[in-house]
């Protein structure tokens, strides 16, 4: 669940000066790392040149992100993604607050960030190292999700139905960035997550003949 910026709930308290000072200089790291890359490449893009371009030390570059494929899997929102989850109304069905959230994100990310969409997605299919730390990112992420499904469903966050559920979903949503970007951008996004929800709830369809 990498990918998009949502808005917080709307009973959050404000974020203080310390925080906001934090956000900006994450968003500033992140900005100046995409805009480098996209003008002289992934490999080309040394951590030296996006602290230059971001106005900041290289040391803080890595205070905030310990290599180059964090700053490019910035995961910074997915708390906020698993808070609308918990928003959903709580007789909504859990497969469908999913699918909600999951298009919420999409449009979000589609809105705000379409070009950064796309490179993101490229990224993951053309640079080992990007996929490769995504992969390893999983166990944080699993841990948050799990939290969000047991709440909804009663399950024991540690129980291992909870724990093959939740990686189900994560490798799910996870293959949509690299099947979008493999074909080319062709399908709509909106359909890639309803195909992806489809699966995760009713299991592989029959193919017909």
């Amino acid at each position: 669940m990498t990918p998009a910026r949502t808005s917080p709930p709307t009973d959050a308290p404000p974020l203080g000066l310390r925080e906001r000072k934090k956000i900006k200089t994450r968003t500033a790291i992140r900005d100046a790392t995409y805009a480098l890359i996209k003008e002289q490449g992934y490999d080309a893009t040394t951590i030296e040149q996006i602290a230059e371009r971001a106005d900041v030390s290289p040391s803080t570059v890595f205070r905030y992100f310990p290599t180059k494929e964090d700053i490019v899997l910035t995961d910074e929102y997915d708390p906020l993604i698993l808070e609308e989850l918990r928003h959903r109304p709580a007789d909504e069905p859990w497969i469908e607050s999913l699918r909600y959230v999951m298009r919420k994100a999409v449009l979000v990310g589609l809105e705000q960030e379409p070009e950064i969409t796309r490179l993101r997605s490229l990224l993951l299919v053309q640079v080992p190292a990007v996929r490769a730390r995504m992969r390893e990112s999983i166990s944080t992420t699993s841990r948050m999700l799990a939290g969000a499904v047991a709440e909804r469903t009663g399950w024991d966050p540690d129980s291992l139905e909870v724990r093959v559920y939740t990686m189900s979903l994560i490798s799910g949503f996870g293959e949509i960035s690299l099947y979008w970007a493999e074909n080319d951008f062709r399908d709509e996004l909106f359909d890639l997550v309803d195909r992806t929800v489809d699966v995760l709830a009713n299991g592989l369809p029959t193919r017909k003949p």
